[in-house]
Order: structure tokens, then sequence, then C-alpha cells
């Protein structure tokens, strides 16, 4: 039986996970959990797989949770920084990195020290650290199996292929939801159009990174690192159907393609499993109904986030840690009605062209980057609205 710590419990990819875990008690028990303010839905999960700590944001929280579970739960309750990174150093077979944004890359580290299989989330670990969590992943030997739609079809489709044979990897993006919308309905849109996703069910940050593309952007970057190609070789396609995860075409001119339904538990299970697949009885995909399978070419000009994100790849160093930290604010902003739509990618330019560039930097660098992007941010921000 494996041993599973969940980081992002009770977001999208947390809650798909213990969907996939409670269909098989005879493969996973759950040893930690990590969440953040939901602590009514925290509570239901502890109680139903019992783990051995559980840990949420801050103290306040922390002493909801304990009120909500009573005296007689034996949980232990955590909180910060400290309570995440203890539950990332559990002691588990596989950590589900799955919390959202920068605050996962120092837990995902931890559970890499602690020798546990990471199933890999938080694309925001590589994109902002990638050398180094490579580095020291492979030093300690733990696998790094990725849980994103498309990072898992490449990965799929690599299994036992050499990688010298790649000629170039193809990501799918559905488009979102404005794939057809003109520059000036663009301007117009407001975060509750942003958040309706035409496929998939994903946390609000997410989805609006899926809506300015800026998601498909730090895909690449992340793709990058898990896979050892340079940007130039990484491709992106629009295919709005989402049943073609991604691609692979080798030097022989081979193409291998992932395919299935627009199903999160379908990666997760692939992940948790590994190296093995788990019998499941999701809905099968049936090629005769699913319509045309159409690609496209994504409009770099409609979509400026992916082409700034194809810059800051090739760029490297801190750049790929202010490019996140620079979007997570301004998309948090657009969420708060501060900033338009489109000023979510404008912010992140702005501070793009302000940031000095560290090669090959520490941790301690790019946590820095982090928090000097976001700070940039928030001045860009507060100067749009004077």
């Amino acid at each position: 039986m494996k041993k599973v710590s969940l980081l992002g419990s009770t977001g999208s990819i947390g809650v798909n996970t213990l969907d996939v875990v409670a269909s098989y008690p005879e493969e996973f028990a759950v040893i930690a959990l990590a969440a953040g303010r939901n602590i009514g839905l925290l509570k239901d999960q502890i109680v139903r797989f019992r783990p051995r700590l559980a840990a949420v944001i801050d103290e306040e929280h922390a002493a909801g949770l304990r009120r909500l579970l009573g005296s007689a739960d034996g949980t232990a309750i955590l909180c910060g920084k400290e309570g995440y990174r203890e539950a990332a150093a559990a002691g588990a077979d596989t950590v589900v990195s799955a919390m959202v944004g920068a605050a996962g890359l120092l837990p995902t580290l931890d559970a890499i020290e602690a020798g546990s299989a990471i199933a890999l989330a938080n694309k925001e670990t590589l994109v902002m650290a990638g050398r180094i969590v490579l580095r020291k992943a492979a030093r300690r030997g733990v696998n790094i199996i990725p849980v994103d739609s498309e990072h898992s079809a490449i990965f799929q489709c690599l299994r036992g292929q050499s990688r010298e044979d790649i000629r170039r990897i193809i990501l799918t993006a559905s488009g979102g939801p404005f794939l057809h919308a003109s520059a000036d309905e663009l301007a117009a849109v407001t975060p509750a159009e942003a958040l309706r996703h035409p496929n998939w069910a994903m946390g609000r940050k997410i989805t609006v990174d899926s809506a300015t593309m800026i998601n498909k952007g730090l895909e690449v970057i992340e793709a990058g690192w898990l896979f050892g190609l340079s940007a130039a070789a990484i491709h992106v396609l629009i295919h709005p159907r989402s049943i073609v995860h991604s691609l692979v075409e080798f030097s022989d001119g081979s193409v291998m393609a992932q395919l299935g339904m627009p199903d999160m538990r379908i990666p997760i299970a692939y992940a948790l499993a590994f190296p093995h697949r788990l019998p499941r009885k999701n809905r099968a995909l049936d090629l005769t109904a699913v319509g045309p399978l159409e690609f496209l070419k994504p409009d770099l000009g409609r979509f400026p986030g992916l082409r700034l994100a194809y810059e800051v790849a090739e760029r490297g160093g801190t750049m790929p840690a202010v490019f996140n930290g620079a979007n997570e604010s301004a998309v948090e902003a657009f969420l708060g009605e501060k900033i338009g739509f489109n000023d979510i990618v404008s912010v992140v330019e702005k501070v793009l062209s302000r940031h000095s560039v560290q090669e090959e930097p520490t941790i301690d660098q790019i946590l820095f980057s982090d928090r000097w992007a976001r700070q940039e941010a928030e001045k860009t921000i507060e100067g749009m609205k004077n």
C-alpha cells in the first residue's frame, strides 16, 4: 500500500486525487493533507481519510479546524509554511504537489529531500527553480511524475523511447473561453466570464491563466525542464476539444499522441500508480462521438502572454520566477476587479522589463526575485489606477 501526502487537498486537483484514492482503498493510504483556508472541506477530508497530520494557512484557521473536528480526532493540526513543509516531509511514498502558485516550491523541495516520489501538479515549482529541483531529485533518486494532462501525455508517449530521437513536442491548449474573441471583446472581459472554461473544471487562478494563455506559457517552461528540451523544440497548438492531450514528433517523422476524455482523474491515477496503470471505470473515449479533432496555431498577437513565456524560457535565470510572480499578482488584481483582462499581460511585461536577471540563481535568489516581482506588480497596478 502506498502512503500518500497531498499538498493542496481542497483545490480541484486535490479533490480529484482523493476521489481516485477513495476508489482504491487497498492501494493507497493518506498520511498528510495540506490546504489553505477551506477548513470546512478539509474537516470532511480528515474525517474520511484519517491522515496523521493536516496543515492550513495560519493559526486562526488551525484553531477553527480543531473546533470543527472536536477532541476525538487523532490528526495533528499544523499551520503556516512550517506546517506545509512538515506535511511534505511526512514520509509518504508519493507526495502530490498540488498547491497553487509559488507556495508549492519549498514543500516540494522538502518532499524530494525526504525521498518521496513527486506527483507534480504545481508547475510553478519547475518554472521557478527547475535546475535546483531536478538536481535535488537526481541526487535523491526521486521520480517526478507530471500530473498536468499535457505533460502526463508527453511523459507517457516517451516511455521506452530515446530522448535523442525527439524532434519536438507539441503541447495542446483548449484556447480557453476567448479563442475567437475580438480585441474589443477581450478588453471588456469580466472575471466571471474568464472563469467559464469550456472543457475543464479548475481553480480560479489557473482558469484565468488558461484564458490569457499564460498557463500554456508556464507549461512550455515546465516542459523544457521535464524533458530536457529548448523552448524552440516545444510547440503549442490550439485543440478546442481537449481530447488529444499532447504529442511527440520523433526524428523519423513519426508522431505519437495521448488521447482521452478531459478528466484530470486519468493523469492523477497514472501518477499515483506509476509505473503501473489502475483499471478505472471512467467514461471511455468514443472517437465517433467527439466530432472533428481540430488544431489551430495560437495567435500570439491576441494572446501575448504565450509569446512572453517563450522569451522568458530562452532568457532563463531568475526571469521565469519574475514572470510567474508578476502574473500571480496581476491575476489576483484582475479577480479583484482592480485591473482589466488585457492588463494582466501588460503588468507582467512591464515588470519583466525592469528585472535584472541573475544566472543560475540559488533558491534564496529565486525567492527574492519572486517577492520583488510581486512588489513591482503591485506598484504597476497602483500606477494604472492613478
